[in-house]
């Protein structure tokens, strides 16, 4: 009896420690997850692919939230569109959060907030400024300008409604420029959360329901998984920098112009033709201006043409123009971000002329030095007569006799003769050469 009533409180006990660890198991398996995706950075397609590949991610794993840890001052139109998208389709619910303080959501930032289930800042940030602009940062033309602040005036007020925003003022980040910081944007109901950092957000966010979705988040005390662009899509946006696009292509078509005009360099021709295709990758992702490329292209002709013809330098410098031109009219239609620097376009024409002068400089002095080898070499130099030449005799000069003839007269033997030049059977013709009067005593 008593052997049964030890084994029942054995297996009371054991049941009852199975079931604290089961249960613990349960509530560790219900915690939720949250994706945290680091984006620092402009809007463009290296960029793009980022996000949507992380958003894929949160819905392939599974995942209660994926939340973009933003700040961008914008960027293209198609690559914002592409964001845009896989947020608005996505079975996961997408929290754009503008973070740390002091950063910014604008231009394409504020569509990214607008398309977001949830659009959250966090204190002493900025949201808008989403007005279309040129190249030069300048307002579009006007007819132009009309078409294309309507389309976009119009993305960003439908995105805010459907998500329960307030579309007047989103609307006005676009037709007038407006900007908000994270205090006035909450109060001006345009986002719907400010949070002192990711934590507090979780928790604010925890049991709201999205629109137009109906998502119901689950994000108190979640575990969070941080997201932050790997080493090759680092590499692939620093291949988008315009101005390092610009370097690439003039590396690479020098590199190549060198080769072509001395074969089996090798090392020009290598570095020019792995520059001119990370050149070209840069200029497939970016929109570009034909008119820019016949410009760069235009100018290297310029510079090729300074070596074959005598210019003075005026091909040269009309390179020099061109390029610099083409190189600033390159990315127009990319929008004020993607501009190439000045200084960069300066600096990159200054060094093809500097190069190019060198090489010219160096041709002129090679084109003035007397030959240092073959017949060529005699010219001008000081023969001794060694058998008098009248007309026809040998004088000694570089060592060795050579035969000689004259139209000076008899030149006697030891008498200084110059030769001028190298005649038929190697013949050499030389001249007398006058020897100074002695000075009287």
């Amino acid at each position: 009896m008593a052997f049964l009533r030890g084994f029942f409180l054995v297996a009371v006990v054991g049941t009852v420690v199975l079931a604290a660890a089961s249960g613990g198991g349960l509530a560790q398996d219900d915690q939720p997850r949250v994706l945290a995706v680091e984006f620092a950075n402009d809007v463009n397609p290296v960029t793009a692919d980022y996000l949507i590949d992380a958003i894929e991610r949160g819905e392939e794993e599974g995942y209660d939230a994926v939340v973009l840890l933003t700040d961008t001052p914008g960027g293209l139109d198609t690559a914002m569109r592409d964001i845009i998208q896989k947020e608005l389709e996505a079975d996961v619910p997408i929290v754009l959060y503008v973070a740390p303080q002091g950063a910014r959501a604008a231009s394409a930032g504020a569509f990214l907030a607008m398309a977001a289930d949830v659009a959250a800042m966090s204190p002493q940030t900025s949201i808008g400024s989403s007005t279309p602009v040129d190249v030069s940062g300048e307002e579009i033309p006007a007819d132009l300008r009309k078409k294309v602040v309507n389309d976009a005036a119009s993305l960003i007020r439908e995105l805010a409604a459907e998500h329960g925003r307030n579309a007047d003022v989103a609307e006005d980040f676009v037709r007038d420029a407006d900007n908000l910081g994270a205090r006035e944007a909450l109060d001006q109901d345009v986002v719907d959360v400010v949070a002192d950092d990711l934590t507090m957000l979780l928790d604010e966010i925890d049991g709201m329901r999205t629109e137009p979705k109906g998502l119901v988040l689950d994000t108190a005390g979640a575990e969070v998984d941080r997201v932050e662009m790997g080493v090759w899509k680092r590499v692939l946006d620093l291949l988008v920098d315009p101005n390092l696009i610009v370097l690439l292509m003039s590396i690479g078509l020098l590199g190549i112009t060198v080769e072509i005009f001395n074969p089996g360099l090798v090392f020009p021709g290598t570095i020019g033709a792995i520059s001119l295709v990370l050149g070209l990758f840069g200029l497939q992702v970016l929109p570009v201006s034909w008119a820019g490329i016949l410009l760069i292209l235009l100018a290297l002709g310029f510079f090729a043409a300074e070596a074959f013809v005598a210019s003075h330098g005026a091909l040269a410098l009309a390179g020099g123009v061109s390029f610099i031109f083409g190189a600033l009219m390159l990315f127009d239609p990319a929008g004020d971000a993607y501009q190439v620097s000045v200084w960069v376009a300066l600096a990159i024409a200054g060094t093809f002329a500097l190069v190019l002068g060198l090489a010219l400089a160096k041709v002129v002095e090679v084109r003035r030095t007397r030959p240092q080898t073959g017949e060529e070499e005699l010219v001008g130099d000081v023969a001794v007569v060694r058998q008098a030449l009248d007309p026809a005799g040998y004088v000694f000069v570089h060592g060795e006799l050579w035969r000689a003839r004259t139209e000076d007269g008899p030149i006697g033997v030891g008498e200084r003769v110059r030769v001028e030049r190298v005649g038929d059977g190697l013949v050499l013709e030389v001249a007398r050469i006058e020897e100074p009067e002695a000075a009287p005593v």
